[in-house]
């Protein structure tokens, strides 16, 4: 409530003296880390951006750790895109709203392309060395976010996403912002996996040939989950620092009729660098 009132009401009451500076702060930060910044919707808890370390340790540890079984791949793979499809569409950028038909086709490309590329690698890599077999998932998880991300989050590459000047005021949807976006989304994600889905293998490997895994194997599933919680304790914020929510993108590289109608509506008051919220 108090959030409400000092950012957004911009009331110029003075803070209650039960209040501190840094509480305030503190209630903006859970206030953004729980509604959406474009529609100011309440988002679904699991497809928040503070449930990625925990959902991730248990499913990605889930998928590495049962690799080797067709049924097992198909399984964890689409809880995964399940996850995955859930997280996309909560923090897609701009108010854009996908139907029905929309998110199910989404849905079904992003879940059979991370299925497929894990069954086909699986395959291909039969006879391969066990490394090799360790790092299909994330080849599949790669593979499944260049599929995902973009049939989630469709309309905004259809009508743009919203773009602001340095004061907040919308300017108008730009695709090719959106378009930005989804890249540097991508990139993110494919970076918070990185670190837990390569290092991990190597580690699990080397106690595989040490024989550790043949006298606990019950330790193989625990191990790996409390690898993958330590990097994606770090690897989560560091993918979002370094690929920011609120985007820049030049003037020079909006598309041609959106330049062409800022030009007209701005005059000589046209900003070099535009700002967007990439989503997450």
């Amino acid at each position: 409530i108090l959030f409400c009132r000092f950012f957004f009401c911009r009331c110029r009451e003075p803070l209650p003296k039960c209040m501190s500076v840094d509480e305030l702060w503190r209630a903006k930060q859970l206030y953004d880390s729980a509604f959406h910044p474009d529609t100011g919707d309440k988002m679904n808890i699991i497809g928040r951006m503070s449930a990625q370390v925990p959902m991730n340790m248990l499913i990605t540890g889930g998928m590495m750790a049962f690799y080797k079984s067709t049924p097992a791949v198909i399984f964890w793979q689409w809880l995964n895109q399940s996850f995955n499809a859930l997280v996309n569409y909560t923090n897609r950028s701009g108010d854009a709203s996908l139907s029905d038909k929309q998110l199910l086709t989404s849905y079904v490309f992003a879940t059979g392309g991370a299925v497929a590329t894990a069954l086909g690698l699986n395959k291909a890599l039969k006879n391969g060395p066990p490394l090799i077999g360790r790092l299909v998932p994330f080849a599949a998880v790669a593979a499944a976010n260049c599929v995902n991300i973009p049939f989630m989050r469709a309309q905004e590459l259809r009508d743009g996403t919203p773009i602001y000047d340095q004061n907040d005021n919308r300017l108008g949807n730009s695709k090719a912002a959106a378009q930005s976006g989804i890249k540097q989304v991508i990139c993110s994600r494919i970076a918070m996996a990185t670190p837990g889905m390569v290092l991990t293998p190597f580690v699990m490997n080397h106690l595989e040939r040490r024989g550790t895994l043949c006298r606990y194997p019950w330790a193989t599933l625990p191990i790996q989950v409390a690898l993958l919680g330590v990097c994606l304790t770090f690897a989560t914020p560091l993918a979002c620092a370094v690929f920011k929510q609120k985007a820049e993108i030049r003037f020079s590289d909006l598309e041609p009729e959106l330049k062409e109608k800022l030009e007209k509506k701005l005059g000589k008051d046209i900003p070099y660098i535009l700002f967007f919220n990439k989503g997450l």
